[in-house]
């Protein structure tokens, strides 16, 4: 069976850097920093108290009041990112045939904020009474469901939970339903909003989080030995998916060709990376046979980089060791110094970035390391693109995420040519 060509024809995102995708790739090539004190809840008595949040974001610029009242956050955040990437895409057309077109959607945790005020209003000595949409809000799939129902989509549709690998996943699951010709396009991405009481609370009760609250905006510093846990982050990224001869056939502009998927498992802790990268080396190893490609071919990797202390040299002692000397050829970065870490979204939003960077000749930069704070167990003589973004050509770009829970996850992209 002959295998069909996977392009990108449409992109959305709502993130900490802005609520369209062009404030979004504005703030990552200009190294903003999308961090400040949470305004969500008091943090005040937390160990954390800043995060990356999605700002002045309006529910009903996307959908009506009554609707919106039946959607968590990360719903909402995940269909204001779904209708700028469709519009974008040109997919409303009702000359498609909706039959074809599917969504995979992710999140990691889900309607975590809804979870909490059901579980918070509950009185024992009342009785139980809880909202009917409460289970329709709170479930990890039902963003999926609300992008399908809005605009009729009748293809595979449903949500991949595999942490913050999840929407790498979802990438992945959308690629092969259509290069196996079970599917002409398919919207995919993911969304969350875990910026929440228990959301921070619980990863602060792991130390997972930075607690750098004196400088927020500097907190997230990928590979700089003063790192001390991810920022936490939230929002929305969208891709249309199509198969190429059906994006030619309707004109559909062409982004750029997804050509490899790659997934592994660490098999190691619940939390943890593989100290030695295993898990990582595996999937970028899939990830490039999946693509038919050597290591030499990919220009620029958009790292996991989650700013943690055992992360970070694990995912460079991987790179290493997969790409050999070619390693010193590549731009490395971590958008996640900017964005924070948006979980389960997070490898939709950097296989948008390496996307663009791969369109527009330009790599994101890994912001906030300072000359001098260097990891003895960091090689820096890679090129970490710290500071500031670097012009180049880039033929080919890869994307890691790494889930707790051991789950890896990979996405190759490529310039489209014909």
């Amino acid at each position: 069976m002959e295998l069909k060509r996977v392009v990108v024809t449409g992109l959305g995102a709502i993130t900490p850097l802005g609520n369209t995708l062009s404030e979004t790739w504005e703030g990552l090539i200009n190294g903003k920093s999308g961090a400040g004190p949470i305004t969500h809840f008091d943090a005040s008595n937390f160990k954390t108290q800043f995060a990356c949040e999605v700002k002045n974001f309006d529910p009903m610029q996307i959908m009506d009041r009554k609707e919106a009242r039946k959607c968590d956050r990360y719903t909402l955040l995940g269909i204001a990112a779904a209708k700028e990437a469709i519009a974008d895409s040109n997919l409303e057309n009702d000359e498609i045939n909706k039959d074809r077109v599917g969504v995979i959607f992710a999140s990691g945790i889900g309607g975590i904020q809804t979870f909490e005020d059901e579980a918070r209003g509950y009185n024992p000595e009342r009785g139980p009474r809880f909202n009917p949409f409460f289970i329709p809000k709170m479930i990890s799939d039902i963003a999926a469901g609300h992008i399908s129902m809005m605009y009729g989509y009748r293809g595979p549709n449903f949500a991949t939970v595999s942490a913050c690998a999840s929407s790498s996943n979802a990438i992945g699951d959308a690629f092969n339903y259509i290069r196996l010709g079970k599917a002409d396009a398919i919207v995919t991405g993911g969304a969350e909003a875990a910026i929440a009481i228990v959301g921070v609370g619980g990863f602060n009760a792991m130390n997972a989080l930075s607690v750098r609250n004196d400088s927020p905006e500097t907190a997230s510093r990928p590979f700089s030995a003063s790192r001390d846990g991810f920022v936490m982050g939230e929002g929305g990224a969208c891709l249309v998916l199509e198969e190429m001869e059906h994006a030619l056939a309707r004109g559909a502009k062409i982004y750029a060709e997804i050509v490899g998927t790659g997934m592994s498992a660490d098999a190691y802790h619940l939390t943890a990376s593989h100290p030695d990268g295993l898990g990582a080396k595996l999937v970028m190893r899939n990830a490039l046979e999946d693509a038919e490609m050597s290591p030499g071919e990919i220009d620029y990797i958009n790292v996991h980089g989650t700013s943690t202390p055992v992360g970070d040299p694990s995912e460079v002692k991987a790179i290493k060791e997969v790409f050999g000397e070619h390693a010193y050829n590549l731009n490395i970065s971590s958008t996640k110094s900017m964005t924070g870490h948006l979980l389960g979204a997070a490898g939709a939003l950097e296989a948008i970035a390496c996307i663009l960077a791969v369109k527009e000749g330009v790599i994101p930069p890994t912001i906030n390391h300072e000359e001098g704070d260097n990891d003895p167990e960091i090689d820096y003589k890679l090129n970490f693109t710290f500071n500031k973004a670097q012009k180049r050509e880039i033929n080919a770009a890869l994307s890691n995420t790494f889930g707790f829970g051991g789950h890896n996850a990979c996405v190759i992209v490529k310039k489209f040519v014909k």
